[in-house]
């Protein structure tokens, strides 16, 4: 079955009589625009999204009919949670974490990294507070940052959190 769009997500669905098929994927393959898998119940899919990234979330429609759907389920994964306890360790943490070029995702008030053993023990001799989880990763963070000076007369981003985290 070849998927080229999404159309909606079971979260907002108010009939809940329908048959849910769920087409499990890795947090890292929401982004890849062509990709071949199987339902839990075996249909095999090809998404193709050639137009744009489809930034799959969790529940996700792919497919529906009058008595099934076919959504997304993101495998959990083990994951380091980082629970900052101020403005200024969370623009710090986010810093090095970006700094490495890593994906951050964030649930709530924690933000979420893919565990790695580096950042992990970084993490622990920084004094951070961390944990080891098995989550879904799902709400990704996007940002383009500027380089740390002026641009165009506006400030870049992590100054402007830098701002914000000392006047606190």
């Amino acid at each position: 079955m070849l998927i080229q769009e999404k159309s909606g997500n079971i979260n907002s669905l108010s009939n809940n009589d329908l048959i849910i098929d769920m087409l499990e994927i890795e947090w890292y393959e929401t982004k890849k625009r062509i990709l071949h898998k199987s339902t839990k119940s075996g249909v095999e899919i090809i998404l193709k999204f050639l137009g744009e990234n489809p930034d799959l979330k969790d529940g996700d429609i792919l497919w529906r009919d009058e008595k099934q759907i076919i959504a997304i389920e993101i495998k959990c994964c083990e994951c380091l949670v980082i629970g900052p306890q101020s403005m200024l360790s969370a623009s710090s943490v986010c810093y090095e974490i970006g700094n490495k070029h890593l994906p951050l995702f964030y649930e709530g008030n924690e933000l979420l990294v893919p565990y790695e053993v580096p950042l992990h023990n970084y993490l622990l001799a920084s004094a951070y507070d961390v944990k080891i989880e098995m989550r879904k990763l799902n709400n990704q963070f996007r940002t383009t940052v500027l380089p740390h000076l002026q641009v165009g007369g506006t400030d870049s981003l992590f100054k402007k959190i830098t701002k914000l985290s000392t006047s606190v």
